[in-house]
């Protein structure tokens, strides 16, 4: 029935309008996520404070890539970091962004796994 909610009961609100830049904006949020590596950083760094190296040991990942991925997360501004002596401490910066995060990976985690889902859609 077009108009009707997803739940097929009264018809949906019209959703605000989004302009062009609010959406490349989101898009590119939303595009940093497509790394399987800064993604895996992004949770890990939503549950606590880690390091360089200890994210390297965590996601499997040398230094170097580890830290590229970091300069890309800190200059979206997603990951904030701190001088801890000798080390540098990172944690995620973006309190709503880690919200959708952990929303989006417990729904995947919960849901029965489609075999289209795991070889990825469109593949």
């Amino acid at each position: 029935m077009p108009g009707a909610d997803a739940r097929g009961g009264e018809p949906a609100a019209r959703p605000a309008e989004l302009s062009p830049e609010l959406l490349q904006d989101a898009a590119a949020r939303f595009g940093l996520l497509a790394s399987t590596m800064r993604l895996h950083i992004l949770w890990l760094l939503a549950h606590g404070e880690m390091d360089v190296g200890g994210l390297a040991e965590e996601v499997g990942g040398s230094l170097q890539a580890v830290s590229q991925q970091l300069a890309k997360l800190k200059l979206a501004g997603l990951v904030r970091s701190r001088r801890e002596g000798r080390r540098q401490v990172y944690v995620a910066d973006d309190p709503q962004l880690v919200m959708i995060l952990r929303l989006a990976i417990e729904q995947l985690a919960a849901a029965p796994r489609a075999p289209e889902r795991r070889r990825g859609l469109g593949a």
